[in-house]
């Protein structure tokens, strides 16, 4: 019993499992306020411009009926006009219309957050990536910069960096210049041999 409440100790303890927590307390937040955005602000909006096109309530009239029953009311009588949604069977295209404004809305802020986090994110990387490091301070005291000026700083740490870079390796030779050299190389060798080829050979008299 001991090792289980320390596993389950160190298990809830992790980095991982706190940030999910953290993620599903603000998405939980967070869709409370999509869902009153949407049905309170963007809704209103979208039925009021649907009424005028097309008259009726907008969205909350645009359903497809499989199985029409009409409302009655507390003698009996039909409701003309009035469907009993809760025996009739249909289509609510309006409550499909709204998640997808719902999704939407969340995936649109999501990719503005993220853009917004990643741009401030690399901002901030590259700020102090330009910032000298204490051994290239070092150096930038022995050549006289002024420490306090930031942007002499900076400008120094540049210029520092930039002659430590090695210089680029020579480029390699194409497969033309390749075979020019080859070429150049088997001819020089050819024209060495010639000459030696060419000699007479003279015979050697033998000692009687």
């Amino acid at each position: 019993m001991k090792k289980f409440f320390k596993d389950f100790k160190a298990f809830i303890s992790r980095g991982n499992i706190l940030d999910m927590a953290v993620g599903v307390i603000i998405g939980g937040a967070f869709s409370a306020i999509v869902t009153a955005f949407t049905n309170k602000i963007i809704m209103p909006i979208v039925n009021l411009v649907l009424s005028l096109i097309g008259g009726g309530n907008g969205l909350e009239s645009a359903y497809t009926f499989l199985k029409y029953v009409p409302k009655v009311d507390e003698s009996g009588a039909i409701i003309e006009g009035v469907a009993d949604l809760e025996k009739s069977i249909f289509i609510d295209w309006g409550a499909f219309i709204v998640a997808i404004l719902n999704f939407l809305i969340i995936a649109m802020t999501l990719f503005i957050i993220l853009k917004v986090a990643m741009n401030a994110r690399g901002m901030l990387q590259k700020t102090m990536g330009a910032q000298p490091t204490r051994a290239e301070r070092k150096e930038l005291k022995a050549q006289g910069v002024d420490m306090k000026n930031h942007k002499e700083v900076l400008e120094a740490t540049k210029a520092l960096r930039a002659s430590k870079v090695p210089p680029p390796p020579p480029p390699k030779p194409t497969t033309e210049e390749l075979l020019t050299q080859i070429l150049a190389e088997l001819k020089t060798s050819n024209e060495a041999k010639q000459p030696a080829e060419e000699k007479p050979k003279t015979k050697t008299k033998k000692n009687a």
